[in-house]
């Protein structure tokens, strides 16, 4: 377990994991609250199984990683389980929504829907994470202090 926690005093990794926190609890609250602009739990759940054909287990485990691996991310517990479970749900986003789109984020709305680079970014930075820790001001690190 302790390796789970292990991480570094390091405040680069702090930054990356507050940001990267800050941006999937955003989009997590818009799927589970509707914050943001986002449509809430019932909706997201409907457009993901309904509009996607999605599982209903896997649209649930992606809103859930989202949500809650953005609120780990911030706090910084449990940093590479949450950082995990964000890596997964950008790389089946990458293979069933946005592939076809190409990489490109839709700019100029040359295209009929949005790239994968945001997910490829996302995804490098969760690696990070799950290779170095949470690193400073985080749970992690508080409970493997010695």
């Amino acid at each position: 377990m302790k390796s789970l926690f292990n991480t570094t005093n390091d405040h680069t990794l702090a930054l990356v994991r507050l940001v990267l926190g800050i941006i999937f609890f955003m989009h997590g609250a818009q799927k589970t609250l509707a914050w943001f602009g986002g449509y809430g739990f019932h909706s997201t759940v409907h457009f993901f199984t309904v509009e996607l054909g999605i599982p209903t287990v896997f649209a649930l485990l992606a809103i859930t990683a989202e949500f809650f691996g953005g609120i780990g991310l911030i706090v910084g517990f449990l940093s590479r389980v949450a950082a995990f479970g964000i890596a997964v749900d950008m790389f089946v986003a990458i293979c069933l929504v946005h592939v076809h789109n190409g990489i490109f984020m839709n700019w100029y709305s040359h295209q009929k829907g949005e790239g994968y680079e945001y997910h490829l970014l996302a995804i490098a930075l969760c690696i990070l994470i799950m290779v170095k820790g949470a690193g400073a001001l985080s749970v992690d690190r508080a409970l493997t202090k010695t």
